[in-house]
């Protein structure tokens, strides 16, 4: 790189113009205080942390993810997060160990070796919520509630859903006996739904034809709600754990369906049995929000009981996340910016604090300074009438 190169970025990485950074911050401070009415305590875990501590629980799937660097004090491996979840969790089971339910979220960059696909961010703004401490679809639909409310703040509609439940696989997988090698390959085919490779995978293996049936039809279990009578049929002969996983998915789309009957319509709503994203850490309920103008995710989430474990307190957890610069993408949001003033050399001091007091932008010229408010970007000035200080277009 030669010295007429050092202004460029790593790719993937952005920097934020004024403009741009004053409409991501109008946009924080508007969803904060949406979380806030919800009861959601803002949270603010460190950039940098143990790697331990960012590969927990969902942190597994983000090793290769995560930047890593050697501590000079301690000797021990460091990464930059690449996910803020693992470390809301240690908060919520290390720091406040609250007996009641929680709501935590949380917003700041996180850094990715690898952008998720072609064009992304390696550096996005992460904005979640995580409600810790209560097992049952009320938690589920409250957070899918938050979501939804997220992106009708930020003016972003025709949202869809996509919703399934991860305990229904780990279910026949258990009952088939599988082995930790067998139950990741047939769940990399089941994401790709690759059908012909799941069948002559099933086919190899020693299984009771029951379960190689139930697990064959996996893929084909997704639509919309009538996939569940299909279910039913098709996996009649799966363990209670299953069949429980079956009902549980399905009284949470009942309660969304009745709790935000105006803003998500049953045509807007697919259901996935094979939908496994997050499979190796989540719990149950898992689900994500598209809009058709993009072929990826815009927000995912779920529950994920277990993460808390390693820090010495499990406790029941449902939550999801986004990134404020696919929003800020998708949004039709406008935010009125303050007033710019400016102020010429000589203005009286007291009225250029009090229009600041009163939220304007006051520019002060500066001696030597010979341009004028357009030129600032100021719509008004501050100019001297008959011995007052008045602001004039």
């Amino acid at each position: 790189m030669t010295t007429t190169q050092h202004w460029i970025l790593p790719q993937g990485i952005e920097e934020v113009l004024p403009e741009q950074a004053a409409r991501f911050e109008a946009m924080r401070r508007l969803l904060l205080d949406l979380y806030a009415s919800w009861g959601y305590e803002l949270v603010k875990p460190p950039t940098i942390d143990f790697i331990e501590s960012l590969l927990t629980g969902t942190g597994h799937d983000l090793d290769l993810q995560t930047f890593k660097l050697v501590d000079q004090i301690s000797g021990r491996t460091l990464g930059l997060r690449a996910d803020m979840t693992p470390q809301v969790a240690r908060i919520d089971a290390r720091q406040l160990q609250r007996d009641v339910p929680t709501r935590l979220c949380y917003i700041g960059t996180v850094l990715r070796t690898l952008p998720e696909s072609t064009g992304d961010s390696r550096s996005p703004l992460q904005l979640g919520a995580e409600l810790y401490g209560h097992a049952g679809v009320e938690s589920e639909v409250e957070i899918i509630g938050l979501m939804l409310q997220t992106f009708s703040a930020m003016e972003i509609d025709d949202i869809y859903l996509d919703l399934g439940n991860v305990d229904i696989y780990r279910g026949l997988a258990k009952q088939a006996g599988l082995s930790k090698d067998v139950e990741s390959q047939l769940f990399e085919m089941l994401q790709r739904k690759a059908v012909t490779e799941i069948n002559t995978l099933l086919d190899s293996l020693d299984i009771d034809n029951r379960v190689k049936t139930m697990l064959s039809g996996l893929s084909s279990l997704n639509g919309d709600k009538s996939v569940f009578s299909k279910a039913r049929e098709l996996l009649s002969a799966a363990d209670d754990s299953v069949q429980q996983a079956i009902d549980y998915l399905e009284k949470t789309a009942e309660l969304m369906w009745h709790r935000f009957a105006g803003q998500l319509s049953e045509t807007k709503v697919h259901f996935d049995f094979s939908e496994l994203h997050g499979y190796h850490y989540k719990t149950g309920v898992v689900f994500a929000a598209f809009v058709p103008q993009l072929g990826q995710a815009i927000a995912r989430g779920g529950r994920y009981d277990d993460i808390g474990k390693v820090f010495g307190r499990a406790r029941a957890a449902t939550g999801f996340s986004t990134d404020l610069k696919v929003l800020n993408r998708l949004s039709k949001k406008q935010f009125t910016l303050a007033e710019k003033i400016f102020a010429p050399i000589g203005a009286e001091q007291s009225k250029i604090a009090e229009l600041r007091a009163q939220g304007n932008i006051v520019i002060a010229q500066l001696p030597g300074q010979e341009t004028d408010a357009k030129a600032m970007g100021c719509s008004k000035s501050l100019c001297q009438v008959d011995g007052q200080w008045i602001v004039k277009t």
